[in-house]
C-alpha cells in the first residue's frame, strides 16, 4: 500500500510544457475513448522502436502523447497538471523500454507524485475508477527468455505485476502489455513496420472501446491474440 501522504499544493504550469494542442484534441474528441500516452525513454537518440511508436501515436487526434523526459527534464513533475490529464482521459498508456524489469525512473517519479492518496486511492480517492490501463514496452531479450525456464525466469506479465496491482488499487481495468521482444534486431529483421501497424490498430480499438477485456485478461501479452481485430467483441 502506498503511503497516505497529504495532497500536494498546486504546482505552476511549466512554460516549456509540450503537447497542449494534442491534449485539447483528445479532450474534444467526443466520439470515443480519450487516450493519454505517457512516453518515457531516457535515451531517445538511440531508440529504434519506442520513438517511432510515439511519433505514430501523435498522428491520432484522440491521443494526448506526452514525452515525460522532454516535458520534465529536471523531474519537476507538475502534479496538478498531470492529475487533470488523468481526469480528462479514459485510457492511460505507459510506453517505455523495459529496462531492468521496470520503468525508467521518471515514470516511477510520476507515479510517486501524481497518484496521491485522496486522488487515486484511499478515502475519496476514486478519480481513476473505470479507466483502462495498459503498458506498451520493448524488451531486448527474446520472448523465450521471459518464462520460468528462460533466462529471465518470469514472463513480462509477471514482471509488470507492480503496475498491474497499481491499476487494481486505483480501480483501473488492466490490460496485458503490448510488447515487442528482441527489440534490438527488430529493424534489421523488418519487424518494426508490422509492429507499428498493430500499434495503430490497438490505439484505434482502445479509442473505439472495442477491446474484449475478458478475452484479453488471461494473456501474457496482448500480442498473443492472432489479430488485434480479434480483440473486438463479436
Amino acid at each position: 500500500m502506498p503511503p497516505q501522504l497529504p495532497k500536494s499544493p498546486k504546482a505552476s504550469v511549466p512554460k516549456n510544457s509540450v503537447n497542449d494542442s494534442a491534449s485539447n484534441s483528445a479532450k474534444n474528441s467526443l466520439d470515443g475513448k480519450r487516450i493519454l500516452l505517457l512516453f518515457a525513454h531516457p535515451s531517445q537518440h538511440r531508440s529504434e522502436i519506442n520513438f517511432p511508436l510515439f511519433k505514430a501515436a501523435q498522428q491520432n487526434k484522440f491521443v494526448t502523447a506526452v514525452d515525460l523526459y522532454a516535458e520534465y527534464p529536471r523531474f519537476e513533475i507538475n502534479i496538478e497538471r498531470e492529475q487533470q490529464r488523468l481526469l480528462d482521459h479514459d485510457v492511460v498508456i505507459f510506453q517505455f523500454p523495459f529496462y531492468w524489469y521496470s520503468t525508467p525512473s521518471i515514470l516511477k517519479e510520476w507515479q510517486d507524485l501524481v497518484l496521491e492518496y485522496g486522488f487515486a486511492y484511499g478515502h475519496e480517492g476514486g478519480a481513476l475508477h473505470g479507466k483502462t490501463f495498459i503498458c506498451a514496452i520493448s524488451a531486448g531479450g527474446m520472448e523465450e527468455a521471459y518464462r520460468a525456464q528462460g533466462y529471465n525466469h518470469f514472463t513480462v506479465r509477471e514482471l509488470l505485476q507492480p503496475l498491474e496491482q497499481t491499476a487494481t488499487l486505483t480501480g483501473m481495468n488492466y490490460l496485458p502489455p503490448f510488447t515487442i521482444f528482441a527489440s534490438r534486431s527488430a529493424v534489421p529483421e523488418h519487424r518494426l513496420t508490422p509492429h507499428l501497424e498493430k500499434w495503430q490498430a490497438l490505439l484505434l480499438k482502445l479509442h473505439q472501446d472495442e477491446i474484449d477485456h475478458e478475452k484479453a485478461a488471461p494473456l501474457i501479452t496482448i500480442n498473443d491474440l492472432c489479430s488485434l481485430s480479434a480483440l473486438s467483441e463479436e
